[in-house]
């Protein structure tokens, strides 16, 4: 087996792994174990993980998507006219205020453009941000929200429904297509996240990317900021861009040109890497990211009472 192929099939276990846990039920009466000493080498998972509530000050995005934290973040109201949390039990919900700002207007344009009332949200970020006990590598910086791929119902739901309803997963058995449940619904709520120029990319399963390269018409612009990643088979991501001047945050390369509907599209698709063979030996998990592995900052936003 070449290391391309271990690669790969590391890769598509660890989104298989993340897409389950993304949608994990948490056990009613479940508590975290008090938050350990707060060191350079403790994992900074256990740290961020247990901290309930935002630090004060500025807002700031501090450190990379995957590596970093969240100063003075902004709470997303659990329920809207056009929206509703789900999983609150994480206590996922924060972000910085653009985040929720767009929320709000991209769930409002979702009601109005589709016959979905509204959108089920997922996971946003931790009070501040930082790696998570559990699912995401990224989400860490406040600029990264899931969005569900199944609409918001008329009614509000109880917070006992939104820890156990899950979502739709619109990808066919075969990986290569959909399955039924998609819909033109679900293409509208994509071009409408989009078309919002603080939106950055949106990440789905290859699966959806080729459809929406299929059934596209018209001005097929936004279909570059519709990345294909795996999982991503029932929700999909949306990722915006660090704030103008803000030295702090350290943006993604830009994405690539063109509508991404070409060869590269194709490589997801081709043999041995929809369904890769597992490794005999199973690559080793790598060590537990620590507080001082994240950017210096991040040490003061975790300290903060």
């Amino acid at each position: 087996m070449t290391l391309k192929t271990l690669l790969a099939a590391a890769a598509l276990v660890a989104c298989a792994a993340g897409a389950a846990q993304a949608q994990d039920v948490t056990p009613p009466g479940f508590r975290l174990p008090p938050m350990p000493p707060i060191t350079a080498t403790t994992p900074a998972k256990e740290l961020f993980g247990r901290v309930t509530r935002p630090s004060t000050g500025r807002e700031r995005s501090i450190g990379f998507y995957s590596k970093g934290c969240l100063a003075s973040a902004s709470m997303l109201p659990l329920s809207g006219p056009t929206w509703q949390v789900m999983r609150p039990s994480r206590d996922r919900f924060y972000g910085r205020l653009t985040l929720v700002s767009f929320i709000q207007r991209f769930s409002k344009r979702v009601a109005s453009n589709t016959s979905w009332p509204g959108v089920l949200v997922g996971d946003m970020s931790q009070p501040r941000g930082g790696p998570m006990i559990k699912g995401h590598a990224s989400h860490q910086i406040g600029l990264d929200v899931d969005i569900w791929l199944r609409p918001m119902p008329n009614q509000e739901l109880t917070m006992a429904q939104r820890e156990t309803l899950m979502s739709t997963n619109v990808v066919a058995e075969n990986r290569i297509d959909l399955n039924r449940f998609w819909s033109a619904n679900h293409m509208q709520v994509l071009k409408d996240a989009a078309l919002d120029p603080q939106v950055e990319r949106i990440l789905v399963n290859p699966a959806i990317k080729r459809a929406v390269c299929r059934d596209a018409r018209g001005d097929r612009g936004w279909l570059q900021k519709v990345r294909p990643q795996w999982g991503h088979d029932y929700h999909f991501h949306v990722r915006l861009g660090c704030p103008a001047g803000e030295a702090s945050c350290k943006p993604q390369a830009d994405v690539v040109p063109g509508d991404g509907c070409g060869k590269a599209l194709d490589w997801w698709f081709t043999p041995g890497r929809l369904f890769p063979r597992p490794p005999k030996i199973p690559p080793k998990p790598r060590p537990p990211m620590t507080l001082k592995d994240l950017p210096a900052d991040c040490a003061a936003v975790i300290r903060e009472p």
